[in-house]
């Protein structure tokens, strides 16, 4: 049935046009008129909140994969007139030169502007996002030195860090792939950020090649997130576990991806006991996308995604000032009232998907509510990108536009879904 409701379609289409605005006149020009580095290859990552370089020398993983990924990933949605294939390519030419380890397989950690390997630790949370940049890459272009990398990497992971008694993965390894040591090392844990991310990986790998190997272990990682992963009465996801999947206080570990809230010897308040809205609702719509590909009924999964998305909803948002919160518990109490950046990008996709496949006002009521925080506090339109962390009240308090792990893969993508969402309300509901 055609949705009739001149209202509705007035909110979703001025929704729509804001979003075009800033994803073709700030967010993608802040990153094309700058990340490229044609002296020594790939990506410069690091800009302070002028969109200046702010100098540090060095090429993480995380940022260049995530950065191959928005430029194929935009030119696939339709952007840039091919040069966003360009620079996609160009960033894979630099990975696979310079990070990807001839001796043992799989990509370095870290390096420095100029290619030198500053950190050959294999950590799975990077190499999950080599197959899910080099999957996109070779969709989007064609170019099958991507998918190539993918796979190698993904048997790599099969061969290495899979668990075979228990399940899933474990996700540091030293260079050779021999696994690290326990405690802030890492070895002896496993955590819902690597396995979410690797259900991502393996989706836009199984949609590139179609090979039932990556399907059927693609159907292992949503059935271990579902079942091990997210909590078992209210369905939200638990940080870190040992290895045989009993919940594990949350440490920080030797080598992070994010600015997690620890405090100086490594430990974490409430660390038995929190969970993230961003991450809930990033979970149930990489879940909904995985089982479209999969072409398997959303159904399937309806409790789980349900439980996802409503404690993002009933929790998360920020009636007051805007925005979703950082973290709370499992039970509702919120911890962190800060407003961060990737947890407002991956809500919005989440909440119009909700409302999509669920019907309930509230997660447009919810969605409303993120789109207008963001729009008008979180976005810094005198640069283009986002602000890194407010808040509550909407006040920056990192200001950083990027560095190797705030990069423009959370926010392009965010905005790329969220109009892809609003076009399907818009359609034949």
């Amino acid at each position: 049935m055609m949705n009739t409701n001149p209202m509705r379609n007035e909110l979703l289409t001025h929704w729509r046009q804001e979003w075009q605005k800033h994803l073709t006149h700030e967010l993608l020009p802040f990153w094309t008129s700058r990340t490229a580095d044609y002296e020594h290859g790939g990506f410069i990552t690091h800009f302070n909140q002028f969109g200046e370089d702010s100098g540090e020398d060095e090429k993480s993983l995380i940022a260049q994969t995530r950065s191959i990924y928005t430029y194929a990933s935009a030119h696939r949605a339709g952007y840039g007139n091919g040069e966003l294939a360009k620079l996609a390519r160009h960033g894979v030419d630099y990975l696979l030169t310079h990070m990807w380890d001839h001796e043992n397989g799989g990509f370095y950690w870290m390096a420095n502007r100029k290619g030198d390997v500053l950190n050959d630790q294999k950590i799975v949370y990077g190499q999950s996002f080599a197959i899910y940049c080099l999957s996109e890459y070779t969709l989007a272009t064609g170019d099958t030195r991507g998918v190539e990398y993918a796979q190698k990497v993904f048997d790599l992971l099969q061969k290495y860090a899979s668990d075979t008694c228990y399940g899933g993965y474990f996700e540091m390894f030293y260079r050779d792939w021999t696994l690290k040591g326990p405690g802030s090392g890492g070895g002896d844990r496993k955590t819902l950020d690597a396995h979410m991310h690797l259900m991502e990986a393996y989706t836009t790998l199984y949609e590139c090649t179609r090979q039932p190997i990556h399907r059927r272990k693609l159907l292992e990682i949503i059935e271990l997130l579902v079942h091990k992963i997210m909590h078992p009465v209210y369905g939200t996801g638990v940080p870190q576990f040992w290895a045989n999947w009993e919940v594990a206080p949350q440490i920080k570990f030797d080598i992070i991806w994010g600015w997690d809230r620890f405090t100086e010897d490594g430990s974490k308040q409430s660390a038995d006991d929190n969970t993230s809205y961003g991450h809930n609702a990033e979970f149930a719509w990489l879940l909904l996308h995985a089982l479209d590909v999969l072409d398997i009924p959303h159904e399937t999964y309806r409790d789980q995604l349900l439980k996802s998305f409503s404690h993002a909803v009933d929790y998360g948002v920020d009636w007051t000032f805007g925005g979703i919160f950082v973290e709370g518990s499992h039970s509702g109490e919120v911890y962190d009232r800060e407003k961060e950046f990737w947890q407002q990008a991956e809500v919005l996709i989440g909440f119009l998907d909700a409302w999509r496949i669920f019907g309930d006002e509230k997660y447009g009521k919810a969605y409303e509510n993120v789109h207008r925080f963001v729009m008008d506090n979180m976005i810094n339109h005198s640069a283009g990108e986002w602000w890194p962390l407010m808040t509550r009240q909407g006040v920056p308090i990192w200001t950083h536009m990027s560095h190797s792990w705030k990069i423009n893969y959370h926010t392009v993508r965010s905005v790329i879904q969220s109009i892809k969402r609003i076009d399907r309300l818009l359609a034949i509901e």
